[in-house]
């Protein structure tokens, strides 16, 4: 690597909702300046005007907000090599574009939509390049003084870059080593459009250049447009400031065939999206990995275990260890295949792993949506420390929790009451007599309690077990059973079992 400082980017176009992909190319982004003690800046290409979508900009920076990254220049928090919206830059694109036609290395094209749709019908696999760029209306088949009139009336045109016929272009690819192109299967690339924004080509070089990118990340779609990227470097005498590169492995869908796209995730019913999206045309929902209850300490992490590992079995890690460990040597050539119910194996991990108290606001705001009033906060920890280990997505912790603060409205009486005896009636009426005679309520002394009670009475512990449960929670589940009775407190215990009672005899 060279001696000079890490600058890298996200340049993401505000076109729709963040997909886990570009999230992952954020985070090895941020991940590499930050080992190497760089910048990470956030650019917003928005040149393509009939793409761009009202709120998506926003969007994009709630996500990062919410994953946990924070660019060192940004729109938002401008820097020095203002502004970061390419919209806001287009004065400076011409420049460069003009340079190009003045040395040759591109040229005017004044081809209308139609001429170039009719050319498609007559040219099956047609390419404006070396092969019909001739046949075609622009600065290298009109004559000049043709040129010059259309220019001045300011007639529609486009700039074009000139592929070279019959050359090899090659780079060192970070991840993937040697990488070369054969310049006569690659087209004629449209650099500044008829309304004078840039394409994402010219404008991707010409800021990555004026920003000091070193070091550019991006998805291995983007290989096909590096010959174009890599003769732009040249032409306009920059080579020796050109970003190294690393093309990151696609993730892929589950069945490793392609990939992963929003279509996958609605089929197969899990998001491929950072957060909700909400399509401003059409009014579609498209649900996020936040909503859907992952933490984003665990979204990271599972994402940053797609194509890439340490080289030894650790798969928890937190964001300074990941920066602490992370290697452009680790990561994959081949693409990673997504893998939700691994996905949610992260996340039920970080849940196990949180502090009660950095779960307490989301916990609480998912009780309160399911109406339920918090009243005591040190009681609402309690319950977070005894059902987290439970809860794979934080929705799960309604669940798992809502029977501390309501009694069961219903009980799953197919359990209970096909074996039900009086015996069992007689041995919880006397269970709500010993409760208050314990000197602590604690699970320890309460299960000793329960199982000399069931011995006295001649019935196995097992059989009132699972009834005790049910008239607590309500049904088959929740935390240790003792556990549940004691942070419920004894009268509330005891109301429970006499409420059970009633339902289970009647």
């Amino acid at each position: 690597m060279s001696d000079k400082k890490v600058r890298v980017r996200f340049a993401p176009s505000p076109t729709g909702g963040l997909h886990l992909g570009g999230v992952r190319t954020v985070l090895f982004n941020y991940l590499f300046a930050k080992k190497h003690g760089g910048d990470f800046i956030l650019r917003i290409e928005d040149t393509d005007q009939t793409r761009y979508v009202e709120g998506a900009e926003q969007y994009i920076l709630d996500c990062l907000q919410w994953c946990g990254i924070v660019a060192d220049e940004s729109p938002v928090v401008g820097g020095q090599y203002a502004p970061y919206r390419q919209s806001e830059r287009k004065p400076i694109y011409r420049e460069y574009a003009e340079r190009l036609v003045a040395q040759g290395h591109a040229y005017y094209a004044f081809d209308t939509p139609e001429e170039l749709d009719q050319k498609r019908k007559d040219i099956p696999n047609f390419q404006y390049g070396h092969a019909h760029r001739h046949e075609l209306r622009n600065s290298l088949s009109l004559p000049l003084q043709e040129v010059d009139k259309l220019l001045h009336e300011g007639a529609p045109h486009v700039i074009r870059i000139k592929m070279p016929e019959d050359e090899t272009i090659s780079f060192n690819d970070m991840i993937r080593g040697h990488v070369s192109f054969e310049t006569n299967q690659v087209d004629d690339k449209v650099l500044l459009k008829a309304d004078g924004m840039p394409t994402y080509h010219l404008a991707v070089v010409v800021d990555d250049y004026l920003m000091k990118i070193s070091h550019a990340f991006r998805g291995e779609e983007w290989l096909p447009s590096a010959p174009v990227h890599l003769l732009l470097w040249e032409y306009l005498g920059w080579k020796a400031e050109m970003p190294e590169w690393a093309h990151l492995p696609l993730i892929l869908k589950p069945d490793g065939h392609g990939k992963l796209s929003k279509r996958d995730g609605a089929r197969l019913g899990f998001p491929v999206y950072a957060m909700n999206w909400t399509d401003a045309k059409t009014g579609d929902l498209t649900q996020g990995f936040r909503e859907l209850g992952f933490l984003p300490e665990a979204f990271m992490n599972l994402l940053a275990m797609l194509g890439w590992n340490d080289g030894t079995d650790q798969e928890l890690f937190s964001m300074d260890e990941l920066i602490e460990k992370f290697s452009i040597e680790r990561i994959s050539k081949a693409g990673a295949k997504f893998d939700f119910e691994k996905a949610k194996w992260f996340n039920a991990e970080w849940i196990k792993r949180s502090t009660d108290e950095s779960l307490k606001l989301k916990v609480w705001e998912i009780l309160k949506a399911n109406g339920i009033v918090i009243k005591d906060e040190a009681y609402l920890l309690k319950v977070i420390d005894i059902v987290k280990e439970r809860c794979t997505l934080l929705p799960d912790f309604y669940q798992q929790a809502s029977f501390f603060f309501k009694q069961p409205a219903e009980y799953d009486l197919p359990a209970v009451k096909p074996k039900w005896t009086d015996a069992k009636t007689d041995f919880f009426n006397t269970l709500v007599k010993v409760i208050p005679q314990l000197d602590v309520f604690e699970p320890a002394a309460l299960e000793a309690r329960f199982k000399a009670l069931a011995e006295e009475k001649g019935i196995k512990v097992g059989e009132v077990m699972l009834p005790f449960r049910i008239m607590l929670v309500g049904g088959k589940f929740g935390p240790h059973v003792f556990d549940i009775a004691t942070l419920l407190g004894e009268s509330e215990t005891i109301i429970r079992i006499e409420k059970a009672l009633e339902a289970f005899t009647a």
